[in-house]
């Protein structure tokens, strides 16, 4: 696998050999100091050019990067199904290499770097030819981290998590196990991480980042809360998803009672304990049952 100094070198190497490059800047996870650094941290790096159309004329010109083991053109997809893209202002290679490095390259021209540069605080110059680049602040991951929830935040949540889980009840008795698992991970889910992250904001005054998807949910919670946060994972077996709901609703219960003590909200007590006692009653519901 090729070093970081190897793929920096190269990164850079490309963009002063080639005089449509006019700078080159770097944003995401490798800019970020309270990120660890580990083997599979992508290169987010951004090509200013003068223009793009020679290269997209040239479809071979990004093997200079490295043997390719896929390449993702996002831009040119999207068009080919219909959505609109201004090609002409940006475009982006996403590269996994044989090796196992990542280069996650844009290249964008000057008039839309001018009208976004910076604007991710996660951004680092790294070569500028002409002095284009708007001077920035060092980065800072502050517009990653956990944001302090205003109560009806709070409320519109704990709501959501109680009000979906009769979607997820339903979908379990019909015995439709597609719509049932996306209910509960596109909304139960949802709800919970919200929460999670919220209940280790509390802990840190909100000054803390808990990682895309919360990646660093581990990191954060203690033991017992981690072990039952694995639990509202589970399998095809309706029994095993009964109990993984069981299990979400007492975590998201712990977690939500605190962040209301700690932010002087209320928690709907009532909610809960009316949703707890409809859910029991579903899960034990015969299949041929006339009335619920």
């Amino acid at each position: 696998m090729r070093s970081e100094k190897v793929m920096y070198d190269l990164i850079l190497r490309v963009a002063e050999e080639d005089e449509r490059i006019r700078a080159v800047y770097m944003n995401g996870s490798r800019t970020n100091p309270n990120v660890p650094k580990d083997i599979f941290q992508d290169y987010d790096i951004v090509y200013v050019v003068t223009e793009i159309a020679s290269f997209l004329e040239d479809e071979d010109w990004i093997n200079i990067f490295g043997d390719l083991l896929m390449l993702q053109e996002p831009d040119k997809m999207d068009q080919q199904i219909g959505l609109k893209r201004d090609l002409e202002r940006s475009y982006g290679y996403l590269m996994l290499f044989t090796d196992g490095n990542r280069i996650d390259l844009h290249i964008e021209t000057i008039d839309s770097m001018i009208n976004g540069y910076g604007s991710d605080k996660l951004t680092v110059p790294l070569l500028d030819k002409d002095n284009i680049l708007p001077i920035i602040q060092h980065p800072t991951d502050i517009d990653y981290r956990v944001k302090k929830p205003s109560e009806a935040m709070f409320v519109s949540c704990t709501n959501n998590f109680w009000w979906c889980l009769q979607n997820v009840a339903k979908g379990i008795w019909r015995d439709e196990l597609p719509y049932a698992k996306l209910m509960y991970e596109d909304t139960t889910r949802a709800s919970l991480h919200e929460m999670v992250s919220w209940w280790i904001g509390t802990g840190y005054d909100f000054e803390v980042s808990t990682g895309k998807m919360g990646k660093y949910y581990k990191n954060y919670l203690p033991e017992p809360y981690w072990e039952m946060y694995t639990k509202t994972y589970s399998d095809g077996d309706y029994e095993n998803f009964w109990d993984s709901i069981f299990v979400t609703c007492e975590l998201f219960r712990n977690l939500a009672m605190d962040v209301a003590n700690h932010l002087s909200f209320s928690y709907p007590f009532e909610d809960d304990k009316n949703m707890t006692e409809f859910l029991k009653h579903v899960r034990h519901l015969p299949s041929d049952a006339k009335e619920i």
